[in-house]
């Protein structure tokens, strides 16, 4: 738990102009029927996405997001391309919060102010027994990224 407490500081510390959410309080804005629209995507691996992600959520193709210019990627897949009104709150979420906090601070930068780094990613939701799905079926599988990072995970 120290360890992940240390990464979640560390990641914003490199990212200081990425809002972010708890678990806890995204998990309020799902439930809350009077929220408006809400982007949930996913900065993961399709690998990764195919074992379990969050409900609704989409998946970011490009995963090397330094080489491919964010427009780009976005245009790549009709879902995307002007759909996205700029308004539209966003929460962008990883197995603990890095990509997703480099894409979140992207989508920034592309004019989204609305756009949240889910805190501790889907790590943290899995551990805190929130539900993730695969196929739209509840599973308990989360793809632990690496042997490292898979400790992360309870």
């Amino acid at each position: 738990m120290i360890a992940f407490n240390l990464l979640k500081r560390l990641i914003r510390l490199k990212f200081p102009s990425v809002q972010s959410v708890t678990t806890i309080e995204f998990a309020q804005w799902l439930e809350n029927a009077a929220m408006p629209d809400l982007l949930i995507l996913d900065a993961r691996s399709e690998a990764e996405y195919a074992v379990s992600h969050l409900q609704a959520a989409k998946h970011i193709k490009a995963i090397n997001f330094d080489a491919i210019p964010l427009q780009s990627r976005f245009a790549q897949s009709a879902r995307y391309a002007n759909a996205i009104a700029p308004e539209t709150k966003i929460v962008v979420y990883c197995s603990i919060g890095y990509r997703s906090a480099k894409a979140a601070q992207q989508l920034q930068q592309a004019g989204f102010p609305n756009v949240f780094n889910l805190e501790g990613g889907i790590f943290q939701w899995a551990n805190e027994q929130r539900p993730v799905f695969k196929d739209g079926l509840s599973t308990q599988c989360v793809h632990p990224y690496n042997s490292a990072w898979g400790k992360l995970l309870n």
